[in-house]
């Protein structure tokens, strides 16, 4: 076809879009068991993670997700008894958001169980390596937020 052209991008961006595909089918098996989304779970990790309130836009910036995104979310975790909210004694817009109990413990229950199965996903790639690949997508993910925008245009 194009024999001059370096597809190497085009292989690494393939691979990245088969392994979230193949992640994706999987659907975090402990997570889907507890009836949650990897983006809930995400919520409910954060907020146990900081171990104190966050408000929706510090929520966002902490997942990587969009406002309207952690919205919904929030909703649902909400209704579910998972998050509650309470509104800011100085200004009536802000909204802190902190685990409940049940939100606490349904974390901390399910915790373990997703960093095993984690674990074992990428249990054939060996440490060092895991941290370099951590550390490559992580570049990447960070290029891209702040490239994305520029290159759709």
């Amino acid at each position: 076809m194009h024999p001059g052209l370096d597809t190497g991008p085009m292989e690494i961006i393939g691979r990245i879009n088969r392994c979230a595909a193949l992640l994706q089918q999987a659907e975090d098996a402990p997570l889907r068991r507890a009836g949650l989304s990897r983006p809930e779970f995400d919520l409910l990790g954060a907020l146990r993670r900081t171990g104190y309130e966050l408000t929706p836009g510090e929520l966002a910036r902490e997942t990587f997700s969009s406002g309207a995104a952690v919205t919904k979310r929030l909703k649902q975790l909400t209704e579910r008894g998972l998050v509650e909210r309470r509104g800011d004694t100085r200004d009536r817009r802000v909204v802190h958001l902190r685990l409940t109990d049940a939100g606490r413990d349904l974390v901390d229950g399910i915790l373990p169980v997703q960093l095993a199965y984690e674990t074992a996903v990428l249990s054939g790639i060996d440490g060092p390596e895991q941290g370099e690949l951590a550390a490559l997508l992580g570049e990447l993910l960070s290029q891209l937020e702040g490239r994305l925008g520029v290159l759709r245009a």
